[in-house]
């Protein structure tokens, strides 16, 4: 019979710390169930347990502030009625049930266990929710809706809001709702307004809907509302709100000069260290040997040039151009398939070349023309494998990273099977990229080589949950590189007008021709966004205007396309809602338009894969080596981590392969170091004459041989050997047709002509202490 803990003594209400000494008093007793009656008492229902580990059962009616606070597993509280601030405030395992409304602070700070509500809560509620990855995350079931700040600074968990009979509110979650959200999943169902810039609000996938599926429920039955079930589940009514990544949220426009010389600007500087000298030896003028004060260093290799730091697929051109120069042209075209198997379709077409933008040339005249020299390779014979393994690898997605890592693995002699669930591999290469950037003949041809190597690809087979499972039972390793194909919306007022422009350009690749009007607002100035302009175009419209809260994040050559045709670009706009006559901006203006088409990104569908392989935002969680942590074997890459660019999902293609066939042979992973960048300083420019801007052309891009000062790379143009005064450097050859230069200690006076006149680099001069 359960313990009854009355709140009274003499029809005066007893102290909290009375109320629960009665409490703990049964619990020696053996007591495990209790009926508690309260005036408002505080703490009631946590942290309690049993020696031998028995349930425990509190009903409690009229409770105070924090009731099931600290609650451990296996304890269940239940209030008959409704609650104030707190309650499961710090939950740490107990399921804790309000039959009423939930006051403010509501599973503040719960890191596990289960907290259900049958009506609303208050404000910040969910709070600085988190979880902790060694135990199952807290889960937060509300039937209504929540009060303002809503899951601040929420850092995991999974909360529920069903909004039931809230539909004539603004937003269910109250204003300002998600305020530095980090981490968790939040599940809402109905109107929502105001969130923070923190988070996305994205649809469901099919592990979302499995989850309310399931929980919803229990929910309804601890909450004694099971007539609901139906109307709950109807899952066209649901989203998902999830924190963006670091990578998302870090986004900001760069100042120009001018804006940091007027606003920026702090007059006044630092003064250099003065050197001391403590003169405990005197050395002469000219020195040799350990009497130098600095002495010379061939460093071949020691830091990246800035086309190879920068590229993500770390196509190292210092050494594509060097076999040129030594007429091995066959040799440097094939090398960039050692590292990509898309010279020609990305190098050289749509890729936006962070290689030129870094390129050292550029502060000569113009960059080394990365462009012509990916075409040359278009047609370049496949590399060997190497001897068969027996091995097999299974890559989910055929996009670009897909490709690479199943090239990449191909060429390491593993058997690799692609799983694609288009009709065509190639991922957004083949699906959204337009005609006129893209030729698709010229994919077709690259993406054949990667046929001819070997490589099975499997179209039209969509991976779900049972097929993935199968596919890892029967393969050695996996890869999944299923991209990101679920755009991401910004619920303003009128959201569901909004074209998604994924689907729009996949609708135009695929031969349709969508609707859309004469006048077109694209939102969202990336290079995405972009390519909807162009397509927009492509369908007949007569004016596209893009949108941007900040500066476009699209490059300059994408940008002036889209001018050149007559778009406009506005920055920055912020969109107060969507309606039949186009965009309205929170000052007011309507911007007409037939058709508004949302390009501000996408996130990837996983739901094939367990949720506990998936970090708190919903991507692949993966370890340095992209091993996804907790499932040997099974590595991620691409979009399934964090948004990217095409090279990003190719170099990591590359990478996961070089991991994968560490793993398969039984060797320890070893996350990759990335090389660091040679400074300009160690260059000497000056020694490369400057063409004329104006009449810069590339005819052949095998002539970029002379223009590429072969950062960080010997060259082999032997003038340091030539310059050096005392004869002090050699050439030295040794097997395979490598060689080095090297200085000799007893003929080198230090004197630093060989760094100075060094053209790439290479030799470096370092203080003797």
């Amino acid at each position: 019979m359960p313990a009854q803990i009355i709140g009274f003594e003499d029809n005066k209400r007893i102290s909290t710390q009375k109320l629960l000494q009665q409490i703990y008093a049964a619990l020696e007793e053996g007591q495990t169930e209790f009926e508690v009656l309260s005036s408002g008492h505080h703490n009631i229902g946590g942290p309690l347990w049993t020696e031998d580990g028995t349930p425990l059962r509190f009903t409690v009616r009229n409770p105070g502030q924090r009731v099931g606070s600290f609650g451990l597993d296996g304890t269940e509280i239940v209030v008959e009625g409704p609650a104030p601030a707190d309650a499961g405030w710090l939950n740490a395992g107990a399921t804790l049930t309000i039959k009423g409304d939930g006051g403010d602070t509501t599973a503040h700070c719960a890191a596990a266990g289960k907290i259900y509500v049958a009506g609303r809560v208050g404000t910040r509620s969910g709070s600085l929710m988190k979880h902790d990855p060694a135990y199952e995350p807290p889960e937060f079931w509300v039937m209504k809706n929540t009060g303002s700040f809503s899951f601040e600074f929420a850092g995991g968990g999974i909360a529920v809001v069903c909004g039931y009979g809230c539909e004539d509110l603004d937003s269910i979650l109250g204003d300002r709702s998600c305020m530095g959200m980090v981490g968790g999943t939040i599940y809402v169902r109905g109107p929502v307004k105001g969130l923070s810039e923190d988070v996305w609000l994205l649809d469901l996938d099919d592990a979302d809907r499995q989850f309310l599926r399931a929980g919803m429920p229990v929910f309804l039955d601890k909450v004694d509302r099971t007539q609901l079930l139906e109307t709950l589940t109807d899952f066209s009514q649901w989203k998902k709100v999830v924190a963006k990544t670091y990578e998302e949220r870090r986004v900001h426009s760069r100042i120009t000069m001018r804006e940091y010389r007027l606003d920026k600007w702090v007059e006044g500087s630092i003064f250099g260290d003065v050197v001391q000298d403590d003169y405990d030896q005197i050395a002469g003028l000219v020195n040799a040997g350990d009497d130098r004060l600095k002495v010379p260093h061939w460093q071949d290799k020691r830091y990246g040039a800035p086309c190879q730091v920068s590229c993500p697929s770390a196509i190292p051109t210092q050494d594509r151009i060097n076999l040129l120069r030594q007429g091995k042209t066959q040799e440097a075209l094939e090398l960039v398939l050692q590292y990509s198997p898309f010279p020609g379709s990305v190098c050289g077409e749509v890729c936006p070349n962070l290689c030129m933008d870094a390129c050292t040339r550029q502060y000569l005249d113009h960059p080394v023309a990365m462009k012509e020299l990916g075409k040359l390779s278009l047609d370049a014979a496949s590399p060997k494998a190497k001897k068969a393994t027996g091995k097999k690898v299974a890559v989910v997605g055929g996009g670009p990273g897909g490709l690479s890592a199943a090239w990449q693995l191909r060429l390491l002699g593993h058997q690799v099977t692609v799983y694609e669930a288009d009709k065509e591999v190639g991922g957004k290469l083949m699906q959204v990229i337009p005609d006129e950037r893209l030729p698709r003949e010229l994919l077709k041809t690259e993406i054949a080589r990667i046929r001819k190597m070997g490589v099975d690809i499997k179209t039209e087979t969509p991976v779900d949950a049972p097929l993935f499972e199968t596919i890892r039972e029967q393969s050695d390793a996996v890869v999944i590189a299923s991209g990101a194909h679920n755009p991401v919306v910004i619920p303003f007022p009128g959201h569901e007008r909004m074209v998604k422009g994924l689907y729009f350009l996949k609708e135009i690749n695929s031969g349709k021709r969508p609707s859309v009007g004469e006048k077109v607002v694209v939102l969202g100035a990336g290079n995405a966004g972009m390519d909807v302009c162009l397509g927009a175009y492509a369908m007949g419209a007569k004016q596209v205007t893009a949108v941007d809260i900040q500066r476009p994040a699209a490059y300059k050559h994408e940008i002036d396309h889209v001018k050149a045709l007559g778009g406009e670009i506005r920055w920055p706009v912020f969109t107060e809602k969507i309606t039949d006559k186009g965009l309205v901006t929170k000052d007011g203006e309507l911007i007409a338009a037939d058709t508004v088409i949302i390009a501000i990104g996408e996130r990837p569908d996983l739901s094939y894969v367990p949720r506990e392989w998936l970090s708190d935002k919903g991507m692949m969680d993966v370890d340095a080596c992209r091993q996804v942590t907790g499932a040997p074997g099974v590595f991620a890459i691409g979009d399934t981590i964090q948004p990217g660019l095409l090279t990003h999902a190719i170099g990591n293609g590359r990478e996961v392969a070089e991991h994968i066939d560490t793993f398969l042979s039984g060797a320890e992973l070893v996350p990759r170091k990335k090389l660091e960048t040679i400074p300009q300083s160690c260059l000497s420019k000056e020694l490369f004459k400057p063409q004329n801007r104006g009449r810069f052309c590339v005819v052949d891009a095998k002539t970029e041989t002379n223009r590429c000062l072969s950062c960080g790379t010997c060259r082999d143009c032997s003038m340091c050997l030539e310059a050096c005064p005392e004869g002090a450097i050699r050439r030295v050859e040794k097997d395979g047709g490598e060689y080095e230069y090297v200085s000799d200690d007893h003929l080198c006076i230090g004197c630093g002509i060989c760094s100075g006149i060094c053209p790439c680099g290479i030799w470096a001069m370092e203080l003797v202490v």
